[in-house]
């Protein structure tokens, strides 16, 4: 669901004001996330659902002194914040009660501009995401949380002098199932570069993000970002999730790029395998890969004796 409605905001809190900004000098940093801390702990919470959430600095106030807090009860979404002025605190706090630990990621959008991004552990800020590192705003950023209540990002304006547009945005996954790490990359390791078993392969047909049957085209490498790129040529698409695999309208032929780490050493094979996976911000990301032959084999087995998980229709 999403929604631009705007929530409660923090009353009473001073405000960041241009003139407080302007000139930043090393004790203002250190004293930034403190004061930002602060701010939202003299007022209450947004108690909103929303999975997504778009809004503009421009709705607020001139001399309002407060900050505006939005609250995301899902697993993934995304914030927008057009024009982006003082600071945003937001609480990612989906229904995660019998988890123990999660791992938050967060991608920021193409475009990102116009503030900074801090999480807070222990009662402090420590800047995750910064507007002047430009290199790295494509890079996913992960970090853990063992808190119920669920994890805290301040989003900070830069000061500007003018009014064009800047917007400060992300996209955000919460991976219940996979260790911490600081890069996103890390975190898919242990899914990763190693051959499913067979229980591993008959429950990844019943859970992933997409299972289809096809041959390998391509692959491609990417030393700088560590990453491989399997392009696949699909006979046949059992299920996706949000249509990374396309059928072209003048061929017919469907096709689709699926990722995986460059450190698994993919190559071209012959034959056809069945491809499954789950996808993060927007791209497919290889989990089993059998050859289709041999998925035939171990699933007809496993019916056979009734411990398949779910059905599979060939056909």
């Amino acid at each position: 669901m999403k929604s631009s409605a705007n929530c409660p905001r923090v009353a009473g809190a001073r405000s960041l004001a241009p003139q407080d900004m302007g000139q930043r000098s090393p004790t203002w940093e250190r004293l930034l996330p403190a004061l930002l801390l602060l701010l939202w702990r003299e007022g209450r919470l947004c108690a909103a659902d929303h999975c997504s959430w778009k809004g503009s600095g421009l709705t607020w106030e001139p001399r309002s002194r407060a900050v505006e807090q939005v609250r995301l009860r899902c697993t993934e979404g995304s914030l927008e914040w057009m024009y982006p002025a003082r600071a945003l605190r937001v609480i990612l706090a989906p229904n995660l009660a019998s988890v123990q630990q999660t791992t938050v990621c967060i991608k920021p959008m193409t475009g990102f501009k116009g503030a900074n991004i801090y999480v807070e552990r222990d009662g402090e800020l420590h800047l995750l995401v910064s507007e002047a590192e430009e290199a790295h705003l494509q890079h996913v950023h992960c970090f853990s949380s063992d808190r119920p209540q669920g994890v805290a990002l301040f989003l900070q304006a830069s000061p500007q002098r003018d009014i064009s547009r800047r917007t400060a945005g992300f996209q955000y996954e919460l991976l219940s199932n996979l260790s911490s790490a600081p890069n996103f990359q890390v975190t898919l390791v242990e899914a990763m570069c190693r051959p499913c078993d067979n229980s591993e392969l008959l429950m990844a047909i019943c859970s992933s993000d997409f299972v289809v049957r096809g041959s390998i085209r391509n692959v491609s490498h990417d030393p700088e970002h560590q990453m491989s790129e399997v392009e696949v040529s699909v006979q046949k698409v059992y299920r996706q999730k949000n249509g990374i695999f396309q059928q072209d309208e003048f061929t017919g032929e469907w096709t689709g790029p699926i990722k995986t780490l460059l450190q698994c050493g993919v190559k071209k094979g012959e034959g056809a395998f069945l491809f499954t996976g789950n996808e993060h911000f927007g791209d497919a990301w290889l989990g089993c890969a059998p050859r289709f032959k041999d998925f035939q084999t171990i699933y007809l087995a496993a019916r056979q004796q009734r411990t398949n998980p779910c059905e599979f229709q060939f056909n």
